[in-house]
């Protein structure tokens, strides 16, 4: 039985159903063996435990304000060869397709197309026992004319949609990101997860941009959240300040991450505030390593990295030749360091408190593992939940306050002369607080930023 083939030409208006797109032109390759469509902001997740993709569809050519959301199951992961001979590996799709009057499924790879003609490249696979093509003509089943693609793509504003909010971070699959992006969707928002190293900016004083990969405009945002890590502190904090300058709100303001990552900035903040701390030292050369480790109450003693984090370059020295020994080699290294009076009666213990909007939301008790100090329940350790108590809190919410930290994770440690505050994240992890408590703290930071735009969520 033969079966009939339509003659098409070599470029046609193509549309996927599935994916929302009404048209977007397609050049015809017979030459090619796989079809591909122009797609931005790829990101993968789970649903159900199957693999699915998010990905952004800028169907009109030179036009990156017309943008389609797409969501499909990923149908596999190949290597793909351009047409400038590049190999890149790409996300599959299987969607549906319909030319004309036709429609059937086809494989499709996902790929910035921005610096081809088209859109949309259809090859041979999705044509075999479909379409034959004359090189001659163009639009076989109908053109679109401009007129008719800006109604196909004119914006329908829904009455109930919910506010679009970016994840400004480093790691689409850390715990902390993907819960947020939960959070916010469970709620009925729009939630981006944006790449700090894939953004840039555009610096104008009267029309200021931050540009996204592949050219886009990130001009739609009602908020951010900064989830900035140490290392991308300089140019998150930034693009965090690019963005309050173009009027979207975000949670964590740029100079209240920065003087949280100063480590002697936002010990000498807290101080101001009247806030007790354990006693601290900090020096910038070895020839008074003595005063500086008598300062503290001698050994043993913490001496810390300015720059550490999570219990990196933190260390416990239990004699005073210990810690000049550590003292000295940090400063040939010509780092700044921190030393601090060592609290034996903690026991290896911390209390984090996590602030939302001037309120603690939850609290849990950290324990390093036998054998090791506090610092190291960063990197180990168990989590447990614990009711602190009320001038805690109050240390707590006042600590968060004197940053200017709308959302906070604060240490405090338990010791002979009271609470004393150990150190505030301006960007606090959300797997070991919501493991042990239960509590929806992503959620409880997506109704901070509800509040703050008076937004009235459709989640009872």
């Amino acid at each position: 039985m033969t079966i009939e083939k339509n003659i098409c030409g070599a470029e046609e208006w193509c549309k996927f159903p599935q994916l929302a797109v009404p048209a977007i032109k397609a050049r015809v390759d017979s030459g090619a063996k796989t079809s591909a469509i122009h797609a931005l902001n790829i990101q993968t997740f789970q649903r159900e435990g199957i693999s699915w993709v998010r990905f952004d569809v800028c169907p009109i050519q030179d036009n990156r304000k017309t943008v389609i959301h797409c969501e499909a199951p990923i149908y596999d992961r190949r290597s793909v060869k351009s047409s400038s001979g590049n190999t890149e590996k790409r996300y599959v799709i299987k969607t549906s397709l319909a030319i004309g009057e036709q429609s059937w499924d086809i494989e499709l790879t996902l790929t910035n197309r921005d610096a081809m003609g088209y859109r949309m490249l259809l090859g041979r696979e999705a044509m075999s026992g479909k379409l034959i093509v004359d090189p001659e003509a163009s639009f076989s089943f109908g053109d679109i004319t401009n007129e008719e693609l800006q109604d196909l793509y004119r914006v329908k504003k829904a009455p109930n949609k919910g506010m679009k909010i970016g994840v400004l971070a480093s790691n689409p699959n850390l715990y902390s990101n993907r819960r947020i992006i939960e959070a916010g969707e469970e709620r009925g928002h729009e939630m981006v997860f944006l790449n700090i190293k894939h953004c840039y900016m555009k610096m104008d004083a009267d029309n200021p941009e931050v540009h996204y990969r592949g050219g886009k405009i990130l001009n739609d945002l009602d908020a951010i959240i900064p989830r900035i890590r140490p290392s991308m502190t300089f140019y998150g904090c930034a693009l965090t300040r690019q963005f309050e300058s173009m009027g979207v709100y975000c949670l964590n303001s740029a100079g209240a991450i920065t003087q949280s990552r100063d480590k002697l900035h936002s010990l000498q903040l807290l101080f101001e505030s009247k806030i007790d701390i354990p006693i601290t030292g900090f020096a910038n050369s070895p020839l008074e390593t003595d005063d500086l480790i008598n300062m503290v109450g001698g050994a043993p003693l913490i001496i810390k990295l300015l720059e550490g984090t999570q219990g990196k370059g933190v260390v416990l020295a239990e004699t005073k030749k210990a810690a000049e020994s550590v003292i000295n080699a940090f400063k040939s290294l010509k780092a700044d360091i921190l030393v601090q009076e060592f609290i034996k009666e903690a026991n290896g213990k911390d209390i984090r408190c996590f602030v939302v909007d001037g309120k603690v939301v939850a609290s849990i008790q950290r324990e390093a593992e036998p054998g090791e100090f506090r610092a190291n329940i960063h990197q180990g350790g168990t989590a447990s939940l614990i009711m602190p108590t009320a001038e805690e809190k109050r240390i707590a919410v006042k600590a968060a306050k004197s940053m200017g930290l709308k959302i906070a994770g604060v240490d405090i440690i338990r010791s002979a002369k009271g609470p004393l505050l150990l150190e505030v994240n301006s960007s606090p992890g959300l797997e070991g607080i919501e493991g042990a408590t239960g509590k929806d703290v992503a959620g409880m930071m997506i109704q901070a930023i509800e509040r703050k735009l008076k937004w009235k969520s459709l989640v009872s």
